[in-house]
């Protein structure tokens, strides 16, 4: 099997987990670089890693260059995605920057995964000459937001099948999405409170990742302030889906939520199809197909919950059950770990399908 020349840029909770996702999944790798800001020495399950500032010149030899990227604000493949593709790199980014350029694939690989195949073929051809082909593809493949990713997996097969006409999405989101500033001031939020006694719940913690206080809270913000009054968290499942799923049509609105919940997104998600389907169809439907594992047994308390889903690749699909209301609506519970499936997995799985 030929082996490949990898950089993982960053070293935050996406990168950390990028590194733990090549090793458990056996990505064939030649050469390993691991790049920062500053160098130094990281241990990740054990395995030591020397960290070196990131440069252009870093990049000769890099067959994929995975960007861990920074949410809220230009990821550092906005300065380096260019220099490493110049020097013949695949760029997988899983910042923001890139999703909605034309030129990029947004892919999630049980998706859409054909998507990858213009850059994959200047990859495999080993032709090096981003001119080839240029105006098709930049060299980058941009891995969509966590939040987006769990959704289109458990809506894809739905769609293909009976259509989707409109979304409806309400997000719980884990701290951790926020970066590990956030999960700190998670942590040390409730450890004030619970060592205050429950009647003091107004805390203020010195690690400051969110706008608001997070435990023993919920606030309906993420992301910064955008058209409408929604946030452009909430316009990433809009636009994301319509590009991933090849289809603009279908009408979606969304609500996203930060909840104390260290790692894994929550999804209330409502839909209406263009044909009918019933409930238990949707179930044997979602348990066959790629990435979902079906967990939906409310009499016996089983469904997908965060605390389950953590260190996991797949997305969890609970609580199908249609609207007596509206004809064709249907209700689904998706939850999925958002530093793996929803972000460093992902990533990695688009290597796959580059080198498949």
């Amino acid at each position: 099997m030929k082996k490949y020349n990898v950089a993982v840029v960053g070293v935050g909770v996406v990168g950390i987990e990028m590194l733990r996702v090549l090793r458990q999944r056996d990505f064939p790798v030649n050469q390993l670089k691991v790049f920062a800001r500053s160098a130094r020495d990281i241990e990740v399950d054990g395995q030591r890693y020397s960290v070196e500032p990131i440069s252009a010149d870093g990049f000769n030899g890099i067959d994929i260059a995975l960007f861990a990227g920074t949410e809220g604000e230009k990821g550092a493949a906005v300065t380096y995605a260019a220099d490493a593709v110049k020097r013949g790199a695949v760029v997988i980014d899983n910042g923001a920057d890139f999703r909605m350029d034309p030129k990029v694939p947004l892919v999630v690989p049980e998706v859409n995964g054909k998507d990858v195949y213009s850059v994959r073929n200047w990859l495999i051809n080993g032709s090096k000459d981003i001119s080839n082909g240029a105006k098709k593809h930049k060299g980058i493949i941009a891995n969509p937001n966590c939040s987006t990713i769990q959704m289109v997996v458990a809506l894809s097969p739905i769609h293909k099948k009976v259509g989707i006409k409109r979304i409806i999405v309400t997000t719980l989101q884990a701290s951790s999405g926020a970066g590990k500033s956030a999960v700190e001031q998670l942590k040390e939020e409730t450890g004030l409170i619970s060592g205050g006694g429950c009647e003091n719940v107004h805390v203020k913690a010195q690690a400051k990742g969110m706008p608001q206080q997070l435990a023993y809270n919920v606030f309906p913000h993420i992301g910064s302030p955008a058209e409408c009054d929604y946030t452009n968290e909430e316009w990433k499942l809009v636009k994301e889906t319509h590009k991933i799923m090849h289809d603009d049509k279908i009408k979606i609105s969304a609500t996203t939520v930060r909840v104390p919940v260290r790692t894994g997104h929550s999804e209330a998600v409502y839909i209406e199809t263009k044909k009918p389907i019933e409930p238990d169809k949707v179930r044997q439907l979602l348990t066959k197909s790629p990435g979902i594992i079906v967990i939906d047994d409310l009499k016996n308390n089983l469904y997908p919950m965060p605390k389950d889903v953590e260190g996991k690749d797949e997305t969890f699909v609970g609580r199908i059950r249609k609207d007596p209301f509206v004809k064709n609506g249907l209700w689904l519970w998706v939850v999925a770990d958002n530093l793996r499936k929803g972000a460093a997995t992902n990533a990695v799985q688009i290597a796959e399908e580059l080198i498949k």
